[in-house]
């Protein structure tokens, strides 16, 4: 799979609205069928920087993603409420989905 993390600095005049001003992009994402999560968190540290952690099927899938309709309108849409270019980390992982992290293994609750 494709992995991607993002950091978005937003500006402080936009950040609390960022969830609602990124939907329209993020409901169209997760609807592709290579997309395997498009996740948005933001920090606790800075109120205006917000992460994206998503992964996609495949490069065919990553290049669709790159390639759509909604992805091509949130390069125009989505920089006028940045602070600055976002910064990415983006690799290819040899898995499908996320392992556990057996250092801090769970018990079952059953």
């Amino acid at each position: 799979m494709i992995f991607i993390t993002a950091k978005f600095r937003v500006l402080p005049e936009h950040a609390d609205r960022w969830p609602e001003i990124t939907a329209e992009f993020t409901e169209a994402t997760r609807a592709e069928p290579g997309c395997l999560w498009f996740d948005w968190s933001r920090s606790l540290d800075d109120p205006t920087e917000y992460v994206l952690v998503e992964a996609f099927r495949d490069d065919e899938a990553g290049a669709a993603h790159v390639g759509s309709d909604h992805f091509r309108k949130a390069r125009q849409t989505l920089p006028p409420h940045l602070a600055e270019t976002p910064r990415i980390v983006n690799t290819t992982v040899p898995q499908n989905d996320w392992s556990e992290l057996g250092e801090m293994a769970v018990p079952s609750h059953d």
